[in-house]
């Protein structure tokens, strides 16, 4: 059997730590916590579950960070999480089932990574980390922000799942901050410019994110995925600039790395949509439904573009082209698969309303 260390960073975490070291305890043989500041109760709270406490003066990089922890590690393997992530009962009894069977000459460990969900806790995001890594290896994060391992070697994909679930909103400029401090001394990494092209969107800052966009795809050793995703924020910012067409144009340039995701095949579906195009909308929002996930290429999925949000929308279009039928149909198939969303519960309501 392997053994496991537990290797975490962590500043100002009291309302999360503890949920996070009690799940995991159970499936590791040792806690390394590194502390980079903290001025609340996280240091109390660590030290209920190790001794292993190290202090690191924080310098606005992660990786850094994350390697002094691994520098700690003595057992075979390092696990890492965040002090938001939980492994939920079912999942501890997959990561001691897999700590009896792992082959010891596994390099890397991939697990799915769900980092957002719905009223009903199920994922609405989700996509594969490298998360358990073979110990004194030469593995090593690198990144100042989005840090990553350099995965090589046998390399495994788990169907064991962390839950990122946060409490708190943390400084929601910091990300940003480090990424614009790299970019003006022309530092950034093909991933880091791409991470500063998303921030850049999540802030607003469209014309500034396609800038940056469009240098990264020009990136040779930038990750297929990546670029993939780029070319859905680029169609993202295009759209809200009013640029229907060069937004077409960016959501089809993904289709040059891959056959049609769902999560872009409904944004296409969605362009339609909004200019009251229902024909159309219809036809891609058809073909979301038939494409399929392709989670062992560390894509980002959005499991609900593959099922319940073309049939919302089929059910939406078909209602606005008077097709009380079909509109019907793809309102029972969308409440198949959530009856308590509230958007079938508004929709429940609505046809009701039809029938009276």
């Amino acid at each position: 059997m392997i053994t496991i260390s537990l290797a975490m960073i962590v500043k100002d975490e009291e309302a999360v730590l503890d949920r996070c070291l009690a799940c995991a305890a159970p499936c590791v043989d040792e806690i390394i916590i590194v502390d980079t500041g903290s001025s609340d109760r996280t240091i109390e709270i660590a030290e209920k579950y190790t001794k292993h406490i190290y202090h690191y003066v924080w310098n606005d990089d992660f990786a850094s960070a994350r390697n002094e922890a691994f520098s700690h590690a003595t057992q075979d393997y390092i696990l890492w999480l965040d002090a938001d992530d939980i492994i939920i009962e079912h999942e501890q009894a997959k990561l001691l089932d897999l700590k009896q069977s792992l082959s010891p000459d596994i390099d890397i460990v991939m697990m799915k990574y769900h980092v957002a969900f719905d009223q009903d806790n199920r994922p609405t995001y989700s996509y594969y980390r490298e998360r358990l890594i073979r110990n004194h290896h030469g593995f090593y994060w690198s990144g100042k922000i989005h840090e990553a391992i350099n995965i090589q070697g046998k390399i495994i994909y788990s169907q064991i799942a962390i839950h990122h679930k946060k409490i708190k909103q943390n400084d929601s400029m910091r990300n940003l901050r480090i990424l614009e401090t790299l970019h003006e001394q022309q530092q950034l990494s093909a991933r880091e410019r791409y991470y500063y092209a998303k921030e850049l969107y999540e802030h607003a800052q469209y014309e500034k994110a396609l800038i940056q966009l469009d240098q990264f795809m020009n990136e040779k050793d930038a990750w297929i995925e990546n670029k993939i995703d780029a070319c859905r924020i680029k169609g993202h910012c295009l759209s809200v600039l009013q640029k229907k067409t060069a937004a077409l144009s960016a959501y089809f340039e993904s289709f040059i790395y891959t056959l049609p995701r769902a999560e872009i095949l409904c944004d296409i579906g969605f362009l339609y949509l909004q200019e009251e195009n229902y024909a159309s909308a219809i036809y891609w929002y058809q073909l979301a439904l038939c494409a399929e996930k392709n989670e062992m290429s560390g894509a980002f999925i959005q499991p609900d573009c593959y099922d319940f949000i073309p049939y919302v929308q089929l059910c939406v279009c078909y209602d606005k082209l008077k097709d009380s039928a079909k509109a019907i149909y793809y309102h029972q198939q969308a409440a198949l698969l959530k009856p308590n969303d509230p958007i079938i519960v508004k929709n429940n309501s609505y046809f009701e309303s039809l029938k009276k």
